[in-house]
């Protein structure tokens, strides 16, 4: 990279890092369809010469089967490597020698592929960026290559306590829905992949119609208008494809202990939890402040660390999908000690669904939760987050200006309600790695 290029880059990572503080003071979130299907979201700023793009597809891991797990994940990983009959270095110095950055996401509900560029340099970005979304090459010597490598790191994680507890505790929660596929794949299922499985995956889950497009930065809506129509043209143009379906709730308690040569037994405990658009998402999302999500202020960093020392560490989160995604709690321990942390665990969060939240509680947490929002929203590319996540989970367009004043109404009577209605630590599913 010669030192015209590493300026332009250098040049963009600054620009990045100052430019969030302007724009989130009122979100003004056009939307808009594509003549193809597309749903857009954007945020028109000129204070910096810079645009930012993200293009979300329903092409996650839950897209998958027991018998081809890892073809999601292989396929998207492809995507960015070989397209438009470029090879790997070719296509990525096309990005470097302009500075642009591509990058990319994935989980079990969304495919993604992000780009960031200055706006002199839009067009020769978008060239690039559109080779990757309409023309993805799956050569089959490429694929063998990185199907190798996919294994290597499936068989390293397979070592690993803490990939052993959380793929473990998936499949525990989920059962035969497809969140329970682990989204890198099988060992055995990953090398059985061929690349015709991944061109017909790519036509049947990259669609102009399935495509949500968000879009920030220095452009005018006309211009907005016009790349989205570019980006959505060039897409397979195949029906738009369903959100993963419905998790069923758990109906009763398991407990799953596997061998591990860890020093300390590593705990996973929880159950299915809230989905995106929740009517219940903001009373939950407070009360687990609370319960495990504040750090040292929690009622389970209380009890499991400071009145006890049976861990450093211990945590409790939602994580929010297209179904009802995990409500996660979460320590280690020494080995010997496992079985006392795990009952004072369920006990603290029994007691805190049959007694409830203080005003006092609720207060602290509706503090710091409204004091740190700025951080979630301090950097461009946190930012293009939350508009992908409005768009691709069919938000409210004023989720974003509203956050604060949905956590502020929250009541201590609401979030009691909530917790009483919707976790069970009678039902929890358990995983202990290093179990004794």
């Amino acid at each position: 990279m010669n030192a015209l290029n590493f300026l332009k880059i250098t040049l963009l990572a600054l620009l990045l890092q100052s430019y969030a503080v302007g724009v989130l003071a009122g979100v003004n979130i056009q939307h808009w369809t594509t003549a193809q299907g597309s749903d857009v979201y954007f945020v028109e700023n000129h204070g910096l010469p810079m645009m930012d793009i993200s293009v979300n597809f329903p092409a996650g891991s839950a897209y998958d089967t027991a018998q081809t797990s890892g073809l999601a994940g292989v396929t998207h990983h492809m995507m960015a490597l070989v397209a438009g009959g470029l090879d790997e270095e070719t296509l990525t110095n096309r990005f470097a020698d302009i500075g642009a950055v591509l990058g990319s996401s994935f989980d079990a509900d969304r495919a993604s592929f992000r780009l960031r560029t200055l706006t002199s340099e839009q067009q020769g970005a978008l060239d690039a960026f559109s080779l990757v979304l309409h023309r993805p090459d799956f050569p089959e010597t490429v694929l063998k290559r990185e199907q190798a490598r996919i294994v290597a790191g499936l068989q390293e994680a397979e070592t690993e306590p803490d990939s052993i507890a959380e793929k473990a505790f998936m499949q525990s929660l989920y059962g035969t829905h497809p969140y329970s596929l682990d989204e890198g794949g099988e060992i055995d299922t990953v090398p059985a992949l061929a690349a015709t499985q991944l061109r017909q995956f790519y036509q049947s889950h990259y669609t102009a119609k399935s495509a949500v497009i968000a879009m920030m930065g220095d452009l005018t809506l006309a211009q907005a208008k016009q790349i989205a129509e570019q980006l959505s043209a060039g897409l397979p143009q195949g029906p738009a494809v369903a959100l993963v379906s419905a998790v069923a709730p758990l109906k009763t308690a398991s407990l799953k202990k596997i061998a591990h040569p860890a020093l300390q037994a590593h705990i996973l405990l929880g159950q299915p939890g809230t989905r995106r658009g929740d009517p219940d998402f903001f009373p939950l999302y407070v009360g687990n402040y609370i319960l495990g999500g504040g750090g040292f202020v929690s009622r389970l960093t209380e009890e499991v660390r400071e009145k006890r020392g049976l861990a450093y560490s211990v945590y409790s989160y939602f994580m929010p999908m297209a179904a009802l995604g995990p409500f996660q709690i979460g320590l280690q321990t020494k080995k010997a000690q496992a079985g006392e942390a795990l009952e004072l665990v369920k006990q603290t969060v029994q007691a805190f669904v049959d007694k409830g939240v203080t005003e006092q509680e609720l207060q602290a947490a509706k503090d710091n939760l409204i004091g740190g929002f700025p951080l979630r929203i301090d950097s461009n590319s946190k930012i293009l987050e939350y508009l992908s996540v409005i768009g691709f989970y069919r938000l409210p367009l004023d989720y974003l200006d509203s956050f604060n004043a949905e956590v502020a109404q929250v009541t201590v009577e609401q979030v009691n309600d909530a917790f009483r209605r919707r976790i069970h630590p009678e039902r929890f599913a358990t995983v202990i790695v290093g179990a004794e």
